[in-house]
């Protein structure tokens, strides 16, 4: 397949995307191909994966000519397998594969115990599901592999929108360890692929420094409130969604954690209802859902982050610590601390930093492609 200069470019610099504008002759490429890519000179780029509906046309697999079959991707896998090894720490439960950072891009891939969870989020990798549902029983010999092909992305794709399982049995109770806790895991319809996974390192980060009286917002299925309520003397966790609550609530009682209160609510409208009653918290977590799923939306987004803050903030006793994160990868890191400083100076707050961090390691970021680098979290205080 032939792209222009651009694209060459790109691809030279280390990112594995090519766009459908820089494709100047796809041949006779067939949807989800793996496909010879070389630039306007004939000389070759690699191997790439061919979408024929989205914008991002191919995604470079290898810097050479190779077959992308059940060998390739074996060989991926254990690799990105080996270094979790490396780095996962005190869970059962972790990101197995990371598409573009684990050179599988388009693949997604976690592990919840004895179960694993896969997502093909384009045509490629779509087409290559029973091969890579075999590799992964070779790998983990696990009780069940599902697919949660539920994501929105895969409709960019022409990809229908399914859950179903590929091998084996999914058991009715499903839990999994992390960081000494125990928490139940919906693989076929839980959040993402089961529950969130990036932020394990920061729970740990914030039960370090949480104290007190705290507020957890967006809270989910309850991962922060769980880790900081041994900390705290009491610890309100809020989310707008009754069954995640319902998740998180078991997961108290599973752990016998007793001081956690749980309320369904919009958080935005909670934070201001608790200023005008005077509530006050020496720690609040800030963990909302992306702000910016685009870029067009990233001023909006910062508005709401400026917001969220500065109410979280006005809420905080001095000496108090907020937490404060953001998964939108069009948000870089220094726009949310130019969000935050705006925020407490809104608030009249003098706030310090205590850690910089970002998502678990077990979803690395690759330099050259910044879109692997998407979570950002926050640990504050108020001086």
């Amino acid at each position: 397949m032939l792209v222009n200069r651009k694209a060459a470019g790109r691809v030279a610099s280390g990112h594995p995307w090519i766009f459908s504008s820089d494709v100047v002759d796809r041949g006779a490429a067939a949807p989800g191909d793996a496909v010879r890519v070389v630039d306007p000179g004939g000389r070759l780029l690699g191997t790439a994966h061919y979408s024929s509906s989205s914008l991002i046309s191919l995604r470079m697999l290898s810097r050479r000519p190779q077959a992308v079959d059940s060998a390739f991707l074996l060989g991926r896998l254990q690799a990105a397998e080996a270094h979790r090894r490396l780095v996962v720490r005190g869970s059962d439960a972790y990101r197995v594969v990371f598409g573009e950072a684990d050179q599988l891009p388009g693949l997604v891939v976690d592990r919840y115990g004895d179960c694993l969870v896969m997502q093909t989020l384009d045509q490629g990798m779509d087409r290559q599901t029973a091969a890579i549902a075999e590799c992964l029983v070779e790998i983990f010999t696990p009780r069940a592999v599902v697919a949660r092909n539920d994501a929105s992305v895969r409709s960019r794709e022409g990809l229908p929108l399914e859950t179903r399982v590929l091998y084996g049995q999914v058991p009715e109770d499903v839990r999994v360890t992390m960081n000494g806790l125990r928490l139940q895991v919906d693989l076929m319809g839980g959040q993402k692929t089961g529950i969130f996974l990036d932020q394990r390192e920061n729970h740990l980060a914030a039960a370090r420094w949480a104290r007190g009286k705290a507020l957890d917002c967006f809270t989910c299925t309850g991962g922060f409130a769980l880790h900081i309520a041994a900390q705290c003397e009491t610890v309100e966790a809020v989310d707008s969604s009754a069954a995640a609550l319902e998740t998180a609530r078991t997961n108290a009682e599973a752990n016998g954690i007793s001081n956690i209160h749980f309320l369904e609510a919009n958080a935005f409208d909670l934070l201001a209802g608790h200023a005008a009653a005077g509530r006050r918290f020496q720690t609040i977590v800030l963990d909302p859902p992306a702000f910016a799923k685009s870029r067009s939306a990233i001023e909006g987004a910062l508005r709401g982050y400026r917001e969220i803050n500065l109410r979280g903030l006005k809420l905080l006793d001095a000496g108090g610590v907020l937490i404060t994160c953001s998964c939108s990868h069009h948000v870089s890191e220094a726009m949310l601390l130019e969000a935050v400083a705006q925020a407490s100076l809104d608030a009249g707050r003098t706030v310090r930093v205590l850690e910089r961090r970002t998502q678990a390691l077990d979803h690395p970021i690759l330099l050259t492609v910044p879109e692997t680098h998407y979570l950002k979290c926050l640990v504050l205080q108020v001086v």
